[in-house]
């Protein structure tokens, strides 16, 4: 018997014009959705986190500025999701210039742009959830533990203070997560919080598992991936 966990999908960009691993093609991101709307029901990240068998939800790590082009693809199918921004990226929208995107961030600017706050309130307003991908996108695996409160502290206030609505999740940067990361995320007051490789049974709030989706997937690949998850669940083994 299938279990059917929650799936809970992690796309970064959706763009056409960025050949990239993180970005997504919007019309192969609108047909992975419709192949799967009919046989998960969309649910808002409350019901994923709570474990609800069958549902399907959305997110998008680093709020990259390409994703409002999806937003009313999601509006017009239903599904719900979750944008994960980083606040120290807000204020001005700039690209997403970490060490492992550096070269892209300078070829490319414009595709790493990130949303401001007036597009996250926007996102925000018309029913997308928006939580915290920390501050500055770093390994939190490898902060001491005061670097590491101030990243996910700091980022869930900003949030707040700039969207006037509560910052109730996150999502690890890199999906780097272990036990004393996921202590801190439950001390800085998150509900909960979405990692990458987890275990699809795991009953943690603050290693909700997603799969990741790039973009060599495409809709075969994708479907694969999808199937293989689902074969795992039913011999109850872990996926990575």
């Amino acid at each position: 018997m299938i279990r059917r966990f929650p799936l809970v999908l992690c796309y970064h960009a959706t763009s056409d014009t960025w050949d990239h691993l993180l970005s997504i093609p919007p019309a192969v991101f609108e047909r992975q959705l419709g192949a799967l709307l009919r046989f998960f029901r969309p649910a808002p990240a409350e019901a994923v986190v709570a474990g609800a068998r069958g549902t399907l939800h959305v997110t998008f790590d680093d709020a990259y500025r390409s994703v409002a082009g999806v937003v009313p693809t999601l509006l017009r199918l239903g599904v719900p999701a979750t944008v994960f921004a980083c606040s120290g990226h807000a204020d001005d929208g700039r690209a997403l210039a970490v060490s492992e995107l550096a070269a892209e961030a300078r070829e490319r600017p414009a595709e790493l742009a990130t949303m401001q706050w007036s597009e996250l309130r926007s996102l925000a307003e018309s029913g997308i959830e928006v939580g915290s991908h920390t501050v500055s996108h770093p390994h939190l695996t490898q902060l001491d533990d005061r670097e590491l409160a101030r990243e996910l502290t700091e980022s869930r206030t900003r949030m707040e203070d700039e969207l006037g609505r509560p910052c109730r999740y996150l999502a690890y940067p890199y999906g780097d997560e272990d036990v004393r990361v996921r202590a801190a995320a439950a001390r800085a007051g998150y509900r909960a919080a979405f990692a990458l490789r987890a275990d699809p049974g795991t009953r943690d709030p603050f290693q909700v598992p997603r799969l990741g989706l790039w973009r060599h997937d495409g809709m075969l690949r994708g479907g694969v991936k999808i199937a293989l998850r689902r074969d795992h669940e039913r011999q109850g083994r872990r996926v990575t």
